[in-house]
C-alpha cells in the first residue's frame, strides 16, 4: 500500500495478485489483504500517524478491493459504474464504517447485469466488506435525490471507483444545483435537518455519553459545512471558505484540528470495540483516556481531563458552524442583499436583523464593547442574534478583557446591568459563554468550561450545569412558568434581589476541579466578585452564604429524617432567616432540577417543599421556642380524629388502637395519612392480616404501600426484594412493631421512570403480589434477579458506613454509601436480620451510581444499637454481603 500511514503494504503489487489469483484461492485471498490492511492500519495509528491519512489510506485499500473485485465478476468492466457515497465517498472510511456504493447501470443493461450483480454483492459479503449498496439507473437516482435530502447529499459526495466513467459524468450532470435542489433550497433543507438533529440530541453537546458523529458540534455538523462548501462552491475543500472571506486562517486551522481529533476518537472507538460505534460510552470512556496518554491527579481523574478536551472542541466547533451558517444564509439566500445599516449607537448597528459594530476597530478603540453587545441584544429583543462578522471580532478581542478591564467601573456596572435587566438573562449568559467572554470576565469560570464529572449524578458539563441552573432560577420569576413550581414562583416574588439568586447560581459550583471544597472556593470567588461589584457588605456576605452552603437544603431533605422536630430546629438554626431560606429553597430546587432533569420528580419537589415549609414555620416560630414532639403528635391525632369521625369513626376506637403504637407512627406521618392508615386497621377482621393497601400520594409525588401484619423473621428482606423485582424504586421507608408483634411498614416508591405507580390494574397486582407473598413461609433464599445496568458497571464505589446514635428517640442512625444495583436493600435487610437489628425506618437517596443510604436501627428491646461487637458484626456482614453481590 503506497499511501502514506501504511508502510510495507503496496497497493500495486497486490492488485496484481487479487487480479492473478486462481477462483479457488481468490476469496481467501481478498480476505486476507483486508485482514492486513487493517492490521497495518492500526499499527499506524499506534505509531501517531494522523488519522486523516489513515482514512484515505483505508479508503485507497477499499478502492483497489472494490476495483479487483469488479474486474472479476462482471462480463464487462464498462457495462456500469462502481461509485462511491456517503463517508466513503469522501475517503473518510473509519475501521467499522459501512462500504456505502452505489452500483450505477444502464437501464438496457438492468436486467442482464442481476446474476453479476448479485454475485459480485455476494462476493463483498464473503470476503467481509460490510456494505450499504444501491443498484440504480440514472433516471432512478434523479428521482430518489430529488424527493429525498439523504440521497442527494449522498450522491453529491459521490466518488468514481471503477467501471463506466461516463455514466458518472451524467449522474453528476443529473444532480447539478441547476437540476436538482437548487442551492437556496438545499441550504433551508439542511439548516432544518440540523435543528431537527440537535433536537434529537437534547440541544447539547454535553451529553455524559455523547455521540461524536450526531452532537451539537460532532462531525456531522462539520459535513453539514462540507455539504454547502460542495453544493455553493463546488469545492470539496474546506478551505475554499478561508479564499472566499467566510473563514479566517486561524478559524480554518481551529475547524480542521477540532475535525482531526473528532476523527482520532472515531477511529479509537471503532478499533476498540470492532465495531461501528459513534458514541462515547462510559465502557469506553477510561480506556480512551489512558490511550490518548492523560493520567490521574490528584483532583482530576484522567478520564476528566479527556472528556473536557472533546467538550471544548466540540463547543469550538459549535461556534464556527453557527458563524458560518449564518454567512452562508446571507450569502445564499439573501444574496448579500442584506439591506443597510439601521443605526442604535456610534459602536453598533443592526443589519438584517443582526447586531453587529459600526467598523472593526470598535473593540480596539473601546473594549468595554465587548461586553455592551451582550446588553444591547438584552435591549433589544427583536434582534435576531450577533451577525457573523461581529462574533469573530469578538473572538479577536477577548484578549481586551484583562485585569484592567475587571476593574474598570463601567465594565462593573454593565455586567450588573446585564444580571439585574428583566428579560434575557439566561440566554445572554449562554451567548457569553458560547463567544468565550464569560470565561475571560470571569477566570474562575474557564475551568469549568467543558468539564465533566465522572458520574450518573451530573449529566452535564459544569458550565452548562451552571446555565441550566440560571435558567431554572430565572423561570421562577417568569409569569408563564408560574405552573411549573406553584410554590418557588411565590418565594421569588418575595425575594427582594433577583440578581443575588443569579449571582449565587452562577458561582455554586465555580470550584469544581480546583481540590478542596467547591463550596468553600466557590463562595471566596463570590465574595470577592460581589465585592468588586460594589454589592453592599450584606448582599455579598448573603452571595457567598448561599455558595458555601447550597447543598445544606439538598442533603437534609434527602438523608435527614425531616419528620424529626429536632432536625428542623437544626436545619433552621444554619439557616438563620426567612430570608435565607427563601434564597436557598430557590437555588436548591433549581440545582436538582438542572443537574438530571430525568431525576427530578414530584417526589423531590415534595420533600424540598415539606422542609421549606417545616423551616419557615419553626423561623416564624422563633428558633428560641422549639415545638416540643409530644405536643405535634397531640395535634396530629385530634386532626386525625376529626378526620375519621366524619367517615363514622368512633374517637375511642382510634385511642384503644393508638395506644398500642408508639411515637414512631405519628411522628413522621400527617394526620390524614394516620387517618387513612387507621381506618384500614380498624375496618379488618383480625382473621385478614395481613393488611396490604396501596394510594397515590399526590403532595408526594410517588405511593405509598401501607402493609400491616404478623411480624416475623425476613419481612423486610421479603417486602424490599419484592419490590425491586417489580422495578420500583423504595424512597423512604417506616417500619414499625407493636407490643403484641404486629408490623406496621410504610413504603413509599417510585416506577424506574421517577413516577408514581399507575393507580387501578397495576396497584392492585401488586397488593395482592404482596399479599400472596406474605402469607407464604419465609424464603430465606428470595433474591433479586435484574441485571445490573450497564452504565453502573463503570463506577468503582468504595462501601463506607458509619454510626452515629440518635439518644432523642432511641436509635442509631446507619449511614451507608455504596454503589447503587438491584437487590441492594434486600441484602442489608438480611445482615440486620443476621445481627439481630431492628429496622425502625429508612432514607434512600440515589445520586448517580451511588447511593447514600440511611438507616434508623435499634436493638430488639427498642434501644440504641451500642454494643461494639454488634455494630462491628454489622459492618463485616455489610462489606461481605455487598462485595459478593453483583455490581460490588
Amino acid at each position: 500500500m503506497r499511501t502514506e500511514g501504511t508502510p510495507g503494504f503496496d497497493l500495486l503489487e497486490r492488485e496484481a495478485e487479487l487480479l492473478s489469483a486462481d477462483p479457488g484461492s481468490a476469496l481467501k485471498g481478498f480476505r486476507q489483504t483486508l485482514k492486513e490492511g487493517r492490521e497495518r492500519l492500526f499499527e499506524s495509528y499506534a505509531q501517531g500517524v494522523p488519522v486523516g491519512q489513515l482514512l484515505a489510506a483505508r479508503s485507497a485499500l477499499v478502492d483497489m478491493v472494490l476495483r479487483c473485485a469488479w474486474q472479476r465478476i462482471m462480463p464487462a468492466p464498462s457495462v456500469g459504474a462502481l461509485i462511491a457515497v456517503g463517508g466513503y465517498g469522501r475517503a473518510e472510511l473509519h475501521p467499522a464504517s459501512d462500504i456505502d456504493l452505489l452500483i450505477l447501470v444502464d437501464e438496457d443493461s438492468l436486467e442482464s447485469l442481476q446474476g453479476p450483480l448479485t454475485e459480485l454483492v455476494t462476493f463483498l459479503w464473503d470476503i467481509g466488506v460490510e456494505l450499504g449498496h444501491s443498484v440504480r439507473t440514472l433516471s432512478e437516482c434523479a428521482t430518489a435525490a430529488a424527493d429525498d435530502l439523504t440521497v442527494i447529499s449522498n450522491l453529491i459526495e459521490a466518488r468514481f471507483i471503477t467501471g463506466r466513467y461516463a455514466l458518472f459524468d451524467q449522474l453528476q450532470s443529473a444532480i447539478a444545483p441547476d437540476q436538482l435542489w437548487p442551492t437556496d433550497r438545499f441550504f433551508e433543507a439542511k439548516i432544518d435537518e440540523q435543528h431537527k438533529r440537535w433536537r434529537r440530541y437534547g440541544e447539547t453537546a454535553y451529553n455524559l455519553e455523547p455521540n461524536i458523529k450526531e452532537n451539537p458540534g460532532g462531525l456531522r455538523d462539520i459535513q453539514m459545512i462540507s455539504w454547502v462548501t460542495k453544493r455553493h462552491f463546488g469545492s470539496d475543500s474546506l478551505h475554499e471558505l478561508v479564499e472566499h472571506g467566510f473563514l479566517t486562517e486561524s478559524e480554518h486551522l481551529a475547524l480542521i484540528e477540532g475535525r482531526a481529533l473528532l476523527w482520532r476518537i472515531r477511529f479509537a472507538l471503532h478499533r476498540l470495540t470492532g465495531r461501528h460505534e459513534d458514541r462515547l460510552l462510559f465502557d469506553y470512556q477510561r480506556t480512551l483516556a489512558d490511550q490518548f496518554g492523560y493520567r490521574d491527579h490528584n483532583d482530576n481523574l484522567a478520564v476528566e481531563q479527556f472528556m473536557q478536551q472533546y467538550y471544548r472542541t466540540v463547543m469550538e466547533l459549535n461556534r464556527l458552524n453557527e458563524m458560518l451558517l449564518q454567512l452562508f444564509r446571507e450569502a445564499i439566500l439573501l444574496q448579500d442583499r442584506i439591506g443597510p445599516p439601521e443605526p442604535i449607537n456610534r459602536r453598533f448597528q443592526s443589519r438584517g436583523g443582526y447586531l453587529e459594530v459600526t467598523h472593526e476597530r470598535v473593540f480596539r478603540q473601546r473594549p468595554i464593547a465587548l461586553l455592551e453587545v451582550f446588553h444591547l441584544l438584552q435591549l433589544r429583543p427583536n434582534l435576531r442574534g450577533v451577525r457573523a462578522s461581529t462574533i469573530r471580532l469578538i473572538r479577536e478581542n477577548r484578549h481586551r478583557i484583562d485585569d484592567d478591564f475587571r476593574e474598570d467601573v463601567r465594565a462593573r456596572s454593565l455586567f450588573m446591568e446585564i444580571l439585574r435587566h428583566p428579560s434575557g438573562v439566561t440566554q445572554t449568559l449562554r451567548r457569553m459563554n458560547r463567544y468565550g467572554v464569560l470565561a475571560t470576565y470571569i477566570p474562575a469560570f474557564a475551568n469549568i468550561v467543558g468539564r465533566m464529572q465522572y458520574d450518573l449524578f451530573h449529566v452535564y458539563t459544569v458550565d452548562e450545569h451552571t446555565l441550566r441552573v440560571l435558567r431554572n432560577l430565572r423561570r421562577f420569576s417568569v409569569p408563564e412558568h408560574d405552573n411549573e413550581l406553584p410554590l418557588c414562583s411565590a418565594v421569588a416574588r418575595r425575594v427582594p434581589k433577583l440578581e443575588i439568586l443569579y449571582l449565587a447560581g452562577l458561582f455554586h459550583d465555580i470550584g469544581k476541579g480546583r481540590g478542596g471544597d467547591h463550596s468553600l472556593l466557590g463562595a471566596h470567588d463570590a465574595w470577592d466578585f460581589c465585592q468588586l461589584h460594589y454589592l453592599s457588605e450584606f448582599d455579598s456576605r448573603l452571595v457567598a452564604w448561599l455558595v458555601e452552603h447550597h447543598l445544606l437544603m439538598s442533603v437534609t431533605a434527602q438523608r435527614k429524617d425531616i419528620s424529626d422536630p429536632a432536625v428542623i430546629q437544626a436545619f433552621a438554626e444554619q439557616v438563620g432567616d426567612i430570608n435565607r431560606l427563601d434564597y436557598l429553597y430557590l437555588l436548591t430546587v433549581a440545582d436538582v432540577r438542572g443537574t438530571n432533569p430525568k431525576r427530578w420528580s414530584s417526589w423531590k419537589d415534595a420533600l424540598l417543599r415539606e422542609l421549606y415549609q417545616a423551616a419557615r414555620r419553626c423561623l416564624d416560630r422563633g428558633l428560641d421556642n422549639p415545638q416540643a414532639q409530644d405536643v405535634l403528635i397531640e395535634q396530629k391525632q385530634i386532626e386525625a380524629m376529626r378526620i375519621l369521625a366524619r367517615q363514622g369513626v368512633e374517637a375511642e376506637d382510634c385511642r384503644n388502637l393508638w395506644f398500642r403504637f408508639s411515637v414512631d407512627f405519628f411522628a413522621p406521618s400527617q394526620p390524614e395519612e394516620i387517618a387513612w392508615q387507621t381506618k384500614r386497621i380498624l375496618d379488618a377482621s383480625p382473621e385478614e392480616l395481613p393488611i396490604v393497601s396501596l394510594r397515590l400520594l399526590p403532595n408526594r409525588g410517588c405511593t405509598e404501600i401501607f402493609i400491616y401484619t404478623q411480624d416475623r423473621e425476613s419481612l423486610f428482606v421479603q417486602i424490599t426484594a419484592l419490590l425491586d423485582q417489580r422495578n420500583l424504586d423504595i424512597v423512604n421507608a417506616r417500619i414499625m412493631t407493636t407490643d403484641d408483634d404486629i408490623a406496621l411498614n410504610v413504603f413509599q416508591v417510585l416506577t424506574r421512570d421517577h413516577e408514581p405507580l399507575d393507580e387501578g390494574e397495576p396497584s392492585d397486582d401488586l397488593a395482592n403480589e404482596l399479599r400472596h407473598e406474605l402469607q407464604q413461609p419465609p424464603n430465606a433464599e428470595l433474591r433479586v434477579n435484574r441485571r445490573l445496568p450497564r452504565q453502573l458497571r463503570y463506577f468503582p464505589i468504595e462501601t463506607r458506613i458509619s454510626f452515629t446514635e440518635d439518644a432523642t428517640n432511641q436509635r442509631t442512625l446507619m449511614h451507608l454509601t455504596t454503589r447503587d444495583r438491584p437487590g441492594l436493600l434486600a441484602e442489608i435487610g438480611a445482615v440486620f436480620e443476621g445481627c439481630d437489628i431492628q429496622v425502625q425506618g429508612a432514607k434512600i437517596a440515589t445520586v448517580g451510581a451511588e447511593v447514600e443510604d440511611v438507616f434508623f436501627i435499634a436493638t430488639r428491646d427498642g434501644t440504641p444499637v451500642r454494643c461494639g461487637q454488634t455494630l462491628s458484626c454489622l459492618r463485616r456482614e455489610v462489606h461481605d454481603r455487598l462485595d459478593q453481590a453483583p455490581g460490588g
